[in-house]
């Protein structure tokens, strides 16, 4: 028998259409291996009825994979960067970045609106860092908390006293739905959350994952660390609405960046570029200076 590769994912729809993209590279390269999806729920995923930062944040949506690799159940995990905590186990590393998909949020009417007299409805977003950006650009709007995976998101959106809902645009790109949306924010006027639309592999310190070679994306990892380093500087959170999102090209990385003052209820935007190779100290020095602005 050849060698086996079990990967974790969460069980969502999105997950496993996710998963399977990084799955079937891997497949391609490896002929050799068996790659096989093992899918579990997350302690995130079972709880829809509060916000994220109420109940421990974003490491409800790992807690369950952590163990199931820690414990060797699976041999890798595939994750939304977006969805992972600035901290992870150092027996833990992460291994892989995919390429990134559109980065970009996008709104999705409940039915056609023209907006072009200001929209005035109640748009469905758990999102801080949505709703802060949003609120300039939708003046007239009220928000409401919205909790669930793409599709429990979209039937809410139709059975609930919401007019709109926020997505991410590489979520409906994988699910095959990109068309719901209503409109597409640009980086400028919505800045998206870190890591968004790159997925992540997570293996186990010390393993061999020369199998998943196929799986790194050097521009993806450079600007992860950019924007993973913009957040933990501002000591970010699942509740601070704070946003970062970074751009390489050749050798040059290029981030924008968003802190929130809690003290002043405003928000300061900025950008910073220097050379890839110091996407992380690029990513502080960016955070710091907003920082100073209040």
């Amino acid at each position: 028998m050849g060698r086996v590769i079990r990967a974790g994912s969460r069980d969502s729809a999105l997950a496993v259409a996710q998963s399977m993209i990084l799955l079937n590279e891997m497949k391609l390269k490896n002929p050799d291996i068996k790659f096989e999806l093992v899918t579990m729920k997350t302690t995130g995923d079972k709880i829809l009825d509060r916000n994220l930062y109420d109940i421990g944040g974003k490491g409800l949506f790992v807690k369950e994979l952590d163990r199931a690799l820690l414990d060797g159940r699976v041999d890798i995990v595939i994750h939304s960067l977006k969805d992972l905590p600035l901290e992870t186990d150092v027996h833990l590393p992460l291994i892989g970045f995919s390429k990134r998909a559109d980065p970009r949020d996008v709104i999705i009417y409940k039915k056609a609106l023209d907006s072009s007299h200001g929209f005035k409805g109640c748009i469905g977003t758990s999102s801080r860092r949505r709703a802060v950006q949003l609120a300039r650009l939708y003046p007239g709007a009220v928000f409401k908390g919205i909790r669930g995976n793409v599709q429990t998101r979209l039937r809410k959106l139709e059975a609930k006293d919401y007019d709109a809902a926020v997505f991410a645009m590489a979520g409906l790109l994988r699910l095959g739905i990109k068309n719901s949306a209503s409109r597409i924010f640009s980086t400028d006027e919505v800045i998206p959350a870190a890591g968004q639309g790159i997925l992540a592999v997570q293996g186990r310190k010390g393993d061999d994952y020369s199998f998943a070679e196929c799986i790194k994306c050097s521009n993806s990892f450079y600007a992860a660390t950019a924007e993973r380093s913009f957040i933990r500087a501002l000591e970010g959170s699942c509740s601070s609405p704070v946003a970062s999102y970074a751009e390489v090209s050749s050798d040059e990385i290029k981030i924008k960046g968003l802190y929130f003052s809690e003290e002043t209820g405003r928000y300061v935007t900025g950008f910073k570029t220097g050379n890839k190779k110091d996407a992380e100290k690029i990513g502080e020095e960016l955070a710091l200076a907003l920082k100073r602005n209040f």
